[in-house]
């Protein structure tokens, strides 16, 4: 089964530094029917303008993934690490037992756009911790790479879920098939482009929840990029 969530059905926030929208239910923006899928609690595509961002607020027993699309992200907490998070990089940290941060966007004149991923962990009350890592974009180019992994495979950043991320970064013409385990769930969000997702189109923004199926088809109508989310 497939269950497509457009675009343009998101939830939204606009306000004055940040404009976002959310796949599922956050903030003042609450549907019973969208409050996330399996482990997947969050998946928000946010755009900060010059020098503004997210002030200090707490976090708790959450697995926090930030993927930096454009811009640079300016990450402090009360870890002891303050950094920057620039296009191409991600973030992972673990809110576990608790931690505090900020995210603002430190330039001066150019936008930030990211998309940021909240995941259940397997068990609550875990330490807090924090990784960022950038990847090699061929290890993505027309197939999938992985970026988060419970085990770290491949180089990839760790959490405390079974659950794996993956990006593929698709030239326009190509096609890419992919196994399914039926038992498990995965999501499909569209970064950029316009893509067939088992034969139907999915542009920038849309997201697909695929449950007991078995094959995953994707065909790029132009070139894209393409979120896996690989769910227990």
């Amino acid at each position: 089964m497939i269950t497509f969530r457009d675009r343009g059905a998101r939830g939204r926030h606009s306000g004055a530094e940040v404009d976002a929208r959310h796949s599922f239910s956050f903030g003042d923006y609450i549907d019973p029917k969208n409050m996330g899928f399996r482990a997947l609690r969050v998946l928000n595509e946010e755009r900060i303008i010059p020098g503004g961002g997210f002030a200090e607020h707490a976090h708790q027993d959450m697995e926090i993934i930030t993927l930096v699309l454009e811009g640079t992200v300016r990450h402090r907490d009360d870890l002891g690490n303050e950094t920057r998070i620039r296009a191409g990089e991600v973030q992972r940290m673990s809110a576990g037992t608790g931690v505090r941060h900020s995210e603002r966007n430190p330039s001066a004149d150019s936008r930030t756009h990211i998309l940021q991923i909240w995941i259940h962990p397997s068990k609550a009350g875990l330490a807090p911790s924090y990784e960022q890592r950038s990847f090699d974009p061929r290890a993505r180019h027309n197939r999938f790479g992985v970026l988060v992994s419970e085990d770290g495979r491949e180089g990839s950043l760790s959490i405390h879920q079974d659950a794996v991320l993956e990006l593929a970064c698709l030239d326009e013409g190509t096609s890419l098939t992919r196994s399914l385990d039926p038992q498990r769930g995965y999501w499909v969000q569209v970064i950029s482009g316009i893509i067939g997702l088992n034969g139907t189109e999915l542009r920038m923004g849309d997201g697909a929840a695929l449950t007991q199926e078995q094959l995953l088809a994707l065909e790029a109508d132009t070139d894209c990029e393409v979120l896996l989310i690989d769910l227990p």
